[in-house]
């Protein structure tokens, strides 16, 4: 039996997006394609309700986190919908963290429970060996691994939970940079909301849409872009457990002719420099987050394909993306407006609202906000205050509306007593042709005195002469003072999973 009860006010996130999708003709439409073969919405359903009664064949209580450390698959959005169903919270874990976070995120959240894809195994050594784990693994090239053990002896029908919408659904984790991972609590009401507010009026996403993210789903942009939206709709989504390389994008984009695609600037960027342009195919919608996307990419996108980028600005702590460009109104070099359902301010030191043009912290609103971190109320109180999310963005507001990324609160500079924006600077280098990427951070002068100092990947040898002419370059286009004073050439720039760029590592 699937539903919500309207009398009662259960609301199960999991019933909310597969049920509309088993009625009529709809179940036989394909919900996922991955690397293994084709599953339609009623073979989704069928593997969810196995799931969640194999969750509770082995003693998993409600409310009980169920850790998952899943390639992009068919099992994965299984594992998290089935532990919605079977009332337990998923934590969708990064396939990329080194085993001594591992081993932190299992003693944290407490869980007995992880479902591990095969390849992944090795880096759970120590946190198995450690704990008293219940460990399934995932393999879906291979029938014996012990999940499809499991999920074939699972009935294949279930009750579902009855939570409510404001209950606790699941888990995601930071990346960590700062210090451990921490746990970021969300309710069943929040995929919707998102799927709602993004999903249906920025993506505008419908039945007939396919949708491929090349962010991961462990990752809430690849969660509401994998999960939460195509399934609000009956749309079908391309999974790959590959890396994003231009090859492998190029050739997906090729084979399943999406419709829309969900990418990070760095990798747009390298889909440009792969030489060919990209395949359009059947795209109508590309989407960029996870950092500002710089201007000269945009046009360079453009002028390949013909498509837009619609660049936006979204946390874990608030699910997916919250203000956004839109089709007809994109806004090169900024992150666009507040998406219908969130409200955004920019703050000062004091708390108090700056005004137009005025660089400061960036705090939003809206029904998606998480409870709040896992055993950290401090950290908790700091970031979610009177219902407003401080994001730890420094932005500034134009006066038509529109948000401008001035970088991370630990990011931006002060050079001679004015706040610098390190993407400003690093906007101006990208527009000279000898520059692929750059990264610009605060270093000290002989003075030690805060000056802005680029590093760069570069198309040509490096030289002393090219690192005058990128500084007479920005000198032409910005105030003198943001001009970078030391240029130091680098092979590659150090990147998050997501493809951020990880300036505290340059610093």
């Amino acid at each position: 039996m699937h539903g919500a009860d309207a009398t009662q006010g259960h609301y199960n996130a999991a019933d909310a997006l597969l049920s509309p999708n088993l009625v009529d003709d709809r179940a036989r439409r394909v919900a996922y394609i991955d690397d293994f073969g084709r599953y339609t919405y009623a073979e989704l359903n069928t593997r969810v309700d196995r799931f969640a009664n194999a969750l509770r064949a082995r003693g998993t209580a409600a409310g009980e986190r169920v850790l998952l450390c899943l390639d992009d698959c068919i099992d994965l959005p299984v594992c998290f919908l089935g532990a919605l169903r079977a009332g337990a919270v998923p934590v969708p874990l990064n396939t990329l963290l080194p085993p001594k976070d591992y081993a932190y995120i299992v003693a944290d959240s407490e869980a007995r429970r992880v479902v591990v894809s095969a390849p992944l195994m090795p880096a759970w050594h120590d946190a198995v060996a450690s704990s008293r784990l219940d460990v399934l693994v995932s393999d879906p090239n291979d029938s014996t691994s012990s999940l499809a053990a499991v999920l074939r002896d699972a009935q294949t029908s279930t009750t579902t939970a009855p939570p409510r919408r404001d209950d606790v659904a699941f888990w995601l984790y930071t990346s960590g940079t700062t210090g451990n991972p921490k746990g970021v609590i969300h309710r069943h009401g929040d995929l919707e909301f998102t799927a709602r507010t993004y999903g249906r009026e920025v993506l505008r996403i419908e039945r007939s849409d396919v949708v491929y993210s090349a962010a991961k789903l462990f990752f809430a942009y690849g969660l509401g872009n994998s999960l939460s939206f195509p399934l609000s709709v009956g749309a079908t989504t391309i999974l790959t457990a590959a890396r994003p390389t231009p090859p492998i994008v190029n050739a997906l984009l090729v084979c399943h002719s999406p419709t829309v695609f969900c990418g990070v600037p760095t990798l747009y960027a390298m889909l440009l420099a792969a030489g060919e342009p990209p395949p359009r195919g059947r795209l109508r919608v590309c989407i960029s987050a996870g950092e500002a996307l710089p201007e000269t990419i945009l046009e360079r996108w453009r002028s390949a394909t013909g498509l837009d980028i619609l660049d936006g600005i979204g946390t874990t702590e608030l699910a997916h993306i919250f203000i956004s460009n839109t089709a007809g109104d994109v806004q090169p070099g900024t992150s666009g407006r507040c998406v219908p359902g969130y409200d955004a301010r920019i703050v000062g030191d004091d708390g108090t609202a700056v005004g137009v043009d005025v660089i400061g912290d960036l705090e939003v609103r809206g029904d998606s906000a998480a409870v709040g971190y896992w055993k950290l109320p401090d950290a908790s109180a700091a970031t979610f205050r009177d219902g407003w999310v401080r994001t730890g963005d420094k932005y500034r507001r134009r006066a038509d509306g529109c948000f401008v990324y001035c970088g991370r609160r630990d990011d931006l500079l002060k050079v001679g007593g004015i706040y610098v924006s390190p993407m400003e600077v690093e906007n101006a280098l990208l527009s000279h042709p000898a520059v692929v990427e750059t990264a610009v951070v605060g270093a000290q002068d002989a003075d030690r005195l805060i000056k802005p100092k680029a590093f760069v990947v570069a198309r040509e040898t490096p030289s002393p002469q090219l690192a005058d002419a990128l500084i007479a370059h920005v000198r032409e286009r910005l105030a003198d003072y943001k001009r970078p004073r030391w240029v130091q050439f680098v092979e590659a720039l150090p990147k998050t999973a997501t493809g951020k760029v990880q300036r505290y590592k340059l610093r």
